[in-house]
């Protein structure tokens, strides 16, 4: 064990043990990382292009939906967390014990196929950032991207913990970039609070954007993720640990799931107050908008606009890489060099780019592609969190499961309502 990740853990079983004596966050921070490398998911290419989209054409009117979905995120990452702490496995893996071979099998491609649609959207994101700020070329700047996501996917050797800090730092940077769009925009608090507060729509094509925001809000990918980097990460001795490790474990999804919904309100709050305000409402790609930003707030929004994406679009391509090895690992107990596992995934998106397709509706179509996969996550999640025999004291209460049962069926409903559109050309 590498000396970051001894001295996280032991200062973990100090506090769970009752030993410690830090107080307020010295004693959360050894227990904060695993959440904010799943948050990741949630501030992706994919939600740049749907919540500007949104903020253009509707001003502040979906707010609420990011807060529903945000809600929504929560709950889902807590449960993935709570599996691996109890089980001491990952959602992979319960799924090759518990089921079929054959269902496991279909299982395993089909997330191989969402894994690989999630990198696509990823590193097409990074790739544009790269271009938006440097001007690269796309195909240049996808190979860039490739060479970056290496060097830090580098970082799992010397343990978790180091990895889980470039993560967290990309956030903050995502996070830190629209800090500095809001402080230009200046919206008014009383727009912003009727958005977030008022549920409503205006005609189908509002209700199908919030489709959009609502049914993206889970990806499959991530809860794999999430319930592996939970599992044997700090090891509780008693269920009384158990309990208290979760509890400390929901603070690191609610700090981390709180700060993904503040930048996702954040991008339709730049959109609203920017594109709408001013009728620009067709602004349909991440290009339009970056280069409409300058007429309208300056260089400096439009440059900050492209340090997130790009930042949005390295740490989400990264953590879509590790998802893919827990995934081959879970379902069929094989592990590939994530080199190679990288140099695959990435063939896709470089394809793409060499082509010349529009890097924002491959986002949209890799969006859609995403959601086949959600039920294969999140059917087995509340299945295995409500099963006592498996979760022993961490079982769920059957409010959780009503709960989680609820939130399965409308995230699932609207991505089969989402495809349908789509496919449809509605």
């Amino acid at each position: 064990m590498e000396r970051s990740d001894k001295v996280t853990v032991e200062a973990a079983g100090d506090v769970l043990a009752g030993r410690s004596g830090r107080r307020g966050l010295a004693r959360l921070l050894p227990f904060l990382g695993p959440a904010f490398v799943a948050s990741v998911a949630y501030v992706d290419p994919g939600n740049f292009a749907t919540n500007i989209q949104a903020g253009a054409k509707f001003g502040f009117l979906l707010l609420w939906v990011v807060l529903a979905s945000n809600l929504m995120a929560m709950l889902v990452q807590a449960l993935a967390a709570k599996l691996g702490i109890a089980t001491g496995r990952n959602l992979a893996e319960l799924c090759r014990d518990q089921f079929p071979r054959p269902l496991v099998w279909f299982m395993w491609a089909m997330m191989e196929i969402v894994a690989m649609a999630t990198d696509l959207a990823e590193f097409v994101g990074a790739a544009v950032g790269f271009y938006l700020l440097f001007g690269l070329p796309l195909f240049p700047a996808g190979l860039l991207t490739g060479a970056v996501t290496f060097l830090i996917l580098a970082l799992e050797r010397r343990g978790f913990r180091p990895l889980e800090v470039v993560i967290t730092a990309f956030v903050g940077v995502i996070a830190v970039c629209y800090l500095i769009e809001l402080g230009l925009e200046r919206p008014e608090l009383s727009e912003v609070l009727g958005g977030l507060l008022r549920p409503r729509f205006a005609g189908a094509e509002s209700v199908l954007l919030a489709t959009g925001i609502l049914g993206a809000t889970v990806m499959p990918h991530v809860v794999f993720l999430h319930s592996s980097l939970t599992q044997n990460r700090i090891v509780a001795r008693t269920a009384r640990q158990a309990r208290r490790l979760f509890r400390f474990e929901i603070a690191d999804v609610v700090i981390a799931m709180g700060i993904a919904g503040l930048v996702n309100a954040a991008m339709l709050i730049m959109a609203a107050t920017t594109f709408f305000a001013h009728g620009l409402t067709d602004v349909g790609t991440l290009e339009e908008a970056h280069r409409t930003l300058v007429p309208l707030l300056g260089g400096l929004s439009s440059t900050v606009f492209a340090i997130s994406l790009l930042a949005s679009g390295l740490s989400s391509s990264v953590v879509g890489t590790m998802s893919g090895q827990v995934i081959m690992q879970g379902f069929l107990h094989r592990r590939i060099p994530v080199w190679v596992r990288r140099l695959v995934t990435m063939l896709p998106a470089l394809v793409v780019l060499a082509l010349g397709l529009d890097p924002t509706r491959t986002l949209v179509i890799s969006q859609v592609v995403l959601s086949f996969g959600l039920p294969f996550a999140l059917v087995p999640l509340v299945a295995f969190t409500r099963r006592r025999d498996i979760m022993g004291p961490l079982v769920n209460h059957a409010i959780t499961t009503a709960a989680a049962v609820l939130v399965t069926a409308l995230i699932v409903a609207l991505n089969l309502f989402l495809i349908h559109q789509v496919l449809a050309g509605g």
